[in-house]
């Protein structure tokens, strides 16, 4: 049985998958599988991948479900330890996988481990080296559009990113898989804060090594859909994961900061999508899918909190 299962979304990405085949394809670990789950393709995907990539395992969706969906039809269908959840648009240094392996390893309470993700077109220049989610309720990327020689020691993050990134297997078991309430956006950050909640950790790991376009599927940095999902998910991951309190001790950041961003995005030409994802997500508040609060996960929740503080600081310094 394979250790991991490399698992790849796919939603009209044809242009992509050879470079991000062939580097899955040179890993100096041998020891995984690999399983595309391809969100209602019409560009083809499907007969390139069965016929320049045979010992790739297909899974066919007859529409575009969002990432959540179809990462969880993966992870799903996996029987190995870990899951690398890994994007089309991408492509992997020779160590990638087994530098990911190492650390999972040397930290048996940790639930998920971030690649060091590169800016394919800007080499110099890092996309992501771990999620955060701060008190003002924005999540950010560490270090991105900087120079990634600066982000090369481990550390533990607030989540890792969905888009190159591995997780162990047996925790979803215990907190749930991603929720696919969020389709896409924030899906990585909700299912790290849940993690945490239960006592699990998050990392980044600068040894394992992927360069990443970025927006293969959206097709830009900023646009309607991913602006709207975006706020949407914000306000529902909030809802979600602090119990009640929290949100109140949290107001007094959360309000000014959903103000700046909307500012943000009214120069942008995006105000109106950004203000409707808001008021979407109060909307689509669900009860049943809210974390319950246990006393024995007291103590997660004020670690949690001194995150969100602090990483307020990090935003701007790091």
């Amino acid at each position: 049985m394979a250790e991991v299962t490399v698992v790849i979304p796919n939603y009209n990405g044809i242009g992509y998958l050879k470079d991000c085949l062939d580097t899955l394809r040179e890993q100096t670990c041998k020891n995984y599988e690999t399983v595309l789950v391809d969100n209602g393709s019409t560009d083809g995907s499907l007969a390139f991948v069965k016929e320049h990539y045979p010992w790739v395992k297909i899974l066919a969706l007859d529409r575009n479900y969002g990432f959540c969906h179809a990462v969880n039809a993966g992870i799903r269908a996996a029987e190995s330890s870990y899951v690398f959840l890994l994007n089309n648009d991408t492509k992997l240094h020779e160590d990638c996988i087994e530098e990911l392996l190492i650390m999972m390893r040397q930290h048996p309470h940790c639930f998920s481990c971030s690649a060091r993700m590169i800016k394919m077109h800007e080499p110099d220049k890092l996309d992501d080296a771990g999620d955060y989610y701060c008190a003002l309720g924005w999540a950010y990327a560490l270090g991105k559009d900087r120079p990634w020689k600066d982000y090369l020691k481990p550390r533990k993050v607030f989540a890792a990113c969905g888009g190159a990134s591995m997780y162990r297997r047996s925790v979803f078991e215990k907190i749930g898989r991603f929720d696919e309430a969020h389709f896409a956006y924030l899906e990585d950050i909700d299912v790290g804060y849940r993690a945490q909640i239960y006592g699990y950790e998050n990392w980044y790991c600068p040894r394992a090594v992927v360069w990443h376009v970025g927006s293969g599927t959206s097709g830009s940095r900023y646009n309607e859909f991913k602006v709207r999902h975006s706020s949407r998910n914000n306000v529902y991951m909030i809802y979600k994961n602090m119990p009640f309190l929290q949100i109140i001790l949290n107001l007094p950041l959360l309000i000014p900061g959903f103000v700046v961003k909307w500012l943000f995005f009214v120069r942008k030409g995006f105000g109106k999508e950004y203000a409707n994802g808001i008021f979407n997500g109060i909307a689509m508040s669900d009860k049943e899918k809210k974390v319950p609060f246990q006393k024995r996960h007291l103590w997660n929740y004020v670690r949690i909190q001194v995150q969100l503080w602090v990483n307020v600081v990090r935003r701007f310094v790091m």
